[in-house]
């Protein structure tokens, strides 16, 4: 028996994947809110603790009116402090320096800090400091470096961005939640795509029939016949359920509630054409059930009555 091509899953998926289709994308937005808000402020208050650190290390070398230059990013957390003119440092001081300012702008616990030339290719000193303090390697402390031309590359081991806000954690996912509770309902996944170059229509094979309701259209044996948009909404509810048992009063309900007027024969009027139009097809029919409603039968397979 020929049926159409679509995605089925169990009804228990079915009913709570909306929800947390709702729920992740609360997640994300939640997060992209408290990035561009929070993590903005986080990164501006970052890059100002690391020109201090710069700032202090030139005082300490005796020197209070050339520049700290621009910090640059070289690296995911990898920052370099560059500066305009040549100056010595004290190895101990520099280290103190560094952890005082990081430890004051909560930046990092664990860090690695290395000195280089300005070509970049020497480093001339470095160490690694550890929230546990058996870890930490420093060495060569209390020996003083001559003048000369610096980089100092501070790695630390977070990026020094907050935490997400939780006000817009907690409340994005609140709101998307009671959404998805609201969305919890047994419902259709969307048929899968196949030959189509309408990304709004799914085609959807009933019987030999190619059934696009994104385009209103059907095609039976290479001819193309445009549906009305009630015969459109009434072979879609036929083609979800194919061989079941639809009442007439789902069908009225379903397609004339919006125009507020329903007329009893209308059904059937619009039953016998779009009979009419896939009647090219011999492997499908619209049934009618007595007193009851219709079904879609697929090879004249007839599905008795039950009740």
């Amino acid at each position: 028996m020929a049926m159409k091509e679509r995605t089925t899953y169990p009804d228990t998926k079915r009913r709570y994947m909306m929800p947390l289709l709702f729920l992740l994308t609360g997640a994300v937005i939640c997060a992209v809110f408290g990035f561009t808000g929070n993590g903005n402020f986080e990164l501006a208050k970052q890059q100002i603790l690391l020109r201090n650190i710069g700032h202090e290390i030139l005082l300490h070398a005796g020197d209070s009116t050339s520049r700290v230059l621009p910090v640059q990013e070289i690296a995911p957390h990898e920052y370099q402090v560059r500066f305009e003119n040549e100056f010595t440092f004290q190895t101990d001081s520099l280290v103190k320096i560094i952890r005082r300012s990081l430890e004051k702008g909560h930046l990092a616990e664990d860090y690695i800090v290395t000195v280089l030339n300005c070509s970049g290719k020497e480093i001339l000193f470095g160490y690694v400091i550890f929230r546990e303090q058996q870890k930490t390697i420093v060495p060569c402390l209390g020996r003083k470096q001559p003048r000369g031309c610096y980089l100092v590359n501070i790695r630390l081991q977070n990026t020094g961005i907050a935490p997400i806000s939780n006000g817009y954690l907690v409340g994005g996912l609140s709101v998307f939640a009671f959404i998805g509770l609201l969305a919890v309902r047994p419902f259709r996944i969307r048929r899968s795509r196949i030959g189509t170059t309408d990304t709004n229509a799914d085609v959807l094979q009933v019987g030999h029939t190619l059934f696009e309701p994104g385009k209103r259209q059907i095609t039976i044996s290479g001819i193309t016949t445009e549906l009305t948009p009630k015969e459109n909404k009434l072979l879609k509810i036929f083609a979800d359920s194919p061989g079941e048992l639809i009442e007439r009063h789902r069908l009225q309900k379903e397609i004339w509630e919006d125009e507020g007027v329903i007329v009893g024969r209308s059904l059937d009027v619009f039953i016998s054409k779009l009979r009419k139009k896939l009647e090219g097809d011999a492997s499908i029919q619209v049934a009618n059930v007595h007193g009851k409603g219709y079904r879609l039968q697929i090879n004249d397979t007839i599905i008795s009555d039950k009740g």
